[in-house]
């Protein structure tokens, strides 16, 4: 009895379908290439462009950082 359940509610997770909006992706993905252009054109070292490359990465994090920031400075 339990092993049929557990198959049915298998089956039902596996018609259902997820929708995405790849909007959300786009924004980021020309933030990315956008935030690597400018960190690596202001980099002075080969450790300052890898960490441009990682600041790059993580941006959407570090604007609503200071973002909060900022709000909260009001």
């Amino acid at each position: 009895m339990t092993s049929e359940t557990s198959s049915n509610a298998c089956e039902e997770k596996r018609s259902k379908k997820v929708y995405r909006n790849g909007a959300s992706d786009a924004v980021y993905g020309l933030g990315f290439i956008g935030a690597l252009i400018f960190y690596l054109g202001h980099a002075t070292s080969f450790w300052i462009g890898v960490l441009g490359i990682l600041k790059s990465i993580v941006w959407p994090a570090m604007l609503v950082f200071e973002m909060l920031k900022f709000l909260n400075m009001q």
